[in-house]
């Protein structure tokens, strides 16, 4: 984990706050160390506070109009902001046009801006002009290294001998860094040194030490970078637990990310990530989710590897349906299940503190 924080930060979160869309902004109002975040950009939660429209609960962060608004708020404070960070998470990764004004906007007031979306910022030679005539700085999360910097895989996981989980899902963002997250945490909270193995732009963003981006690299490398940032996370800091962040799901039509993570993570046991009010996969109607059974099952078949846990995803749920929900599927699937978001995870650290014995 890294502990400094990169600068002060504005989101930009445009008409995707609270929407799948907006999952890059959610994961950094809930947690970052790369950023100190000071306020989100959405017209449509103007005025709130973006932990209460997330979560139902207050975190400090403001939501403001535009970016104007958002600069001028702390612009007079001690807390100036210094970098504006794209926030959304569309299909696909593509900057919707009405970004690139927020974002011409920013560095003409010198702030670093980060992306991590597919649309490359410092392929733009008029943001590249902006950037150098007023000394700040672009970074392109998703901007693959060059290929002498890519790890092909070893065989060198197998000598990884700390506990190692993987946290899939049974769809797209469905909530798996966050639950990645939340288990780390808690288990430094029970005296245990765990390490976070980020898999995608927004944990980078949130400050994985050990991460590689997964839907940007070269197909023959995916696997070796999953492969170097487990072990350097082993080697390094002789954790007790590595958790993977899962990608997609292995049946999701357009991101079947779960593949490679089984594959190149070599996890000891799975955590299974479920929306249960979601019938189709996310973004494409038509596309029936396939049951928890057969996401199950698909696990144990590719990897040969438990799912010894289920995570809830409590979307368009009430708090009155949570936990009956969760007892419906420990009744149904076997599996104990938990809703890490709502209620913590000490119940699910538990279970993995024991399996690592």
């Amino acid at each position: 984990m890294k502990n400094r924080i990169d600068g002060n930060a504005l989101v930009f979160c445009e008409g995707a706050f609270n929407t799948p869309n907006g999952k890059t902004a959610h994961g950094l109002v809930r947690f970052t160390e790369r950023y100190s975040v000071l306020g989100v950009i959405d017209s449509k939660h103007s005025g709130k506070d973006s932990g209460e429209v997330l979560d139902d609960k207050k975190n400090g962060i403001p939501i403001f109009e535009n970016f104007d608004k958002a600069y001028n708020f702390f612009a007079k404070t001690e807390t100036k902001p210094t970098h504006f960070v794209v926030g959304l998470a569309p299909d696909g990764g593509r900057l919707p046009k009405e970004a690139k004004a927020s974002i011409k906007s920013a560095l003409k007031l010198g702030l670093d801006v980060d992306s991590g979306l597919h649309d490359f910022l410092t392929n733009d030679s008029e943001l590249v002009e902006l950037a150098k005539t007023h000394n700040c700085k672009i970074r392109d999360v998703r901007k693959t290294p060059d290929r002498d910097q890519l790890h092909f895989f070893t065989g060198d996981i197998e000598k990884v001998n700390c506990l190692k989980i993987a946290i899939l899902g049974t769809d797209s963002a469905i909530g798996k860094r966050t639950t990645s997250w939340l288990i780390v945490h808690e288990m430094r909270k029970a005296g245990y040194k765990a390490e976070m193995v980020g898999t995608g732009q927004t944990a980078w963003m949130q400050g994985a030490k050990y991460s590689m981006i997964m839907d940007s690299c070269i197909n023959d490398f995916v696997s070796g970078e999953i492969e170097n940032a487990v072990v350097n996370a082993w080697r390094n800091e002789n954790p007790d637990l590595i958790v993977i962040e899962g990608q997609g799901s292995l049946m999701n039509p357009a991101y079947p990310g779960g593949f490679e993570i089984l594959a190149a993570g070599r996890p000891d046991f799975v955590v299974l990530q479920h929306a249960p009010t979601r019938t189709e996969y996310d973004g494409f109607p038509g596309y029936k989710l396939h049951s928890l059974e057969e996401q199950i099952n698909a696990i144990k078949v590719i990897s040969g590897k438990e799912v010894i846990a289920i995570t809830l995803n409590h979307e368009l749920m009430t708090d009155e349906e949570i936990l009956p929900t969760c007892e419906k599927i420990t009744k149904e699937i076997g599996l104990p299940c938990f809703d890490v978001l709502k209620f913590g995870a000490s119940e699910l650290v538990k279970i993995l503190i024991e399996k690592r014995r």
